[in-house]
Order: C-alpha cells, then sequence, then structure tokens
C-alpha cells in the first residue's frame, strides 16, 4: 500500500513537529477529571448493568463534575427506561492497549458499554493495523468475557479540528486519526453487538473545553444522547 501525503512529509516536518508538539504540552491547560462518583445505580425499570470505559473524554475531562460528564448525562437519558447500574473504568492518556489491560482486570458483567478510544493511539504513534488489532482484542474482550449485548463504539475524533493544535501539527495527526477511525469502523462492522457511534460536530467554541482538545459539557450532552438511541436500540 503506498504511503499517504501526509506519511510522506512526516521525516521533513519532524523538526517542526517536535517543537509544536513540545509548545502543545507546555501551553496545554492540565484540565482535571471531574469530581463524582465513579458507579452507582439509579432509575426504575428492568435492570441494566452499563460500563463506560476509555481516555479522557470517557473520564469527562473538561467538565466539572461527572454529571456533567458522559458517564451522567449517558445514565440520566437511561435511568428513564431502566434500572441503571453503572461503571465508569477510564483514564486521561489511556490507549486501547491501556484499556484491555484494566478490564481484563475487572469482574463482573455487564449488559450495555460505551468506548471513548483513539487519541492516545494517534500521538503514540500507534499504526493502523496494530489498532486495529487491538480495537478487536478489545471488543472480543467486551462482548466475550465481560458479557456486552449492546456496544456503543465511538468514533476517533477529528483531531485536525482541535483548537489547541497548530498546523501542519493538525493537519498530521487528523489524517493519522482519519485513518484510525476507519479502520475503527470496520473493527465494529465485524461484530453483531457493535455500533459505531459518530460525532459529527458543527464548528463550535461552545463545544470545545477551554484547553481547545477535550470536550464540553454541552458536546458530553450530545454524545450522551446519540449513545443513548444506540444502546437502546438493543
Amino acid at each position: 500500500m503506498p504511503f499517504a501525503p501526509d506519511q510522506l512529509l512526516r521525516v521533513p516536518l519532524l523538526p517542526v513537529l517536535a517543537m509544536q508538539g513540545l509548545s502543545v504540552r507546555r501551553n496545554a491547560q492540565l484540565l482535571p477529571e471531574p469530581i463524582g462518583p465513579r458507579e452507582g445505580r439509579e432509575g426504575r425499570g428492568p435492570r441494566l448493568r452499563l460500563l463506560i470505559t476509555g481516555d479522557s473524554s470517557a473520564a469527562g475531562v473538561g467538565a466539572g463534575t461527572q454529571a456533567q460528564a458522559l458517564s451522567g448525562h449517558l445514565v440520566s437519558r437511561l435511568a428513564s427506561y431502566y434500572t441503571v447500574e453503572w461503571r465508569l473504568e477510564a483514564t486521561t492518556g489511556h490507549t486501547t492497549q491501556d484499556t484491555i489491560d484494566r478490564l481484563r482486570g475487572l469482574s463482573g458483567q455487564f449488559d450495555m458499554a460505551v468506548t471513548a478510544l483513539g487519541v492516545n493511539d494517534v500521538t503514540r504513534g500507534v499504526t493502523y493495523k496494530r489498532f486495529v488489532d487491538r480495537q478487536t482484542q478489545l471488543l472480543k474482550l467486551l462482548t466475550g468475557p465481560l458479557g456486552v449485548k449492546r456496544l456503543a463504539v465511538t468514533a476517533v475524533p477529528q483531531m485536525n479540528r482541535f483548537p489547541a493544535l497548530p498546523q501542519p501539527l493538525a493537519w498530521i495527526l487528523g489524517h493519522q486519526a482519519r485513518r484510525l477511525d476507519q479502520g475503527l469502523r470496520h473493527v465494529t462492522a465485524s461484530f453483531a453487538q457493535a455500533r459505531y457511534l459518530a460525532m459529527d460536530l458543527p464548528d463550535d467554541p461552545a463545544l470545545v473545553a477551554p484547553d481547545g482538545y477535550h470536550p464540553s459539557p454541552k458536546t458530553y450532552a450530545i454524545w450522551a444522547e446519540e449513545a443513548a438511541r444506540i444502546l437502546r436500540q438493543a
């Protein structure tokens, strides 16, 4: 397979990309993960065991509390129909492999789950093949030992649209994120229990956290609405 233009230009652009990467890390506002419970029970109706897992976006960075984050919005929507027993297993900086390692030590079973991964795989230089292999392992773990019957797999974010990233770094990371997202679509389609969750959002400053890198509470609400719709189709 021939290299894409962004892959060919990485080597000559390496000094610029390295400087920009260091600058982004130095200037980034290191937003904390939101306060609040990471597991609980809420609602009325049939029992639903829910798992939310992934990176800093799954953890809710960009929101002040878990109630304003993905977990809070999602549980609130599902609690109108189910007694939701939920658990959040997510950490800032986690890649797909980190999440696999974390979930392998998890006991218990779940009915539904939401994943949010990809950004750290992009920034760590994970290849398309390795990402596809690891996402396949993750979905096998979720739908096998962990018992998940309906899974919402969130798209890899469009990193070229992150306000915190300067050019050409945004262009390079954006192309790689798009490649990994294509792989994610392919993996998701191979599991009957899984559905790909697209995040096609408008260019609205209100949808981005102050660090220019993470979602805002408004984005978490939109995301949760779509995730709840996909999960409830079961």
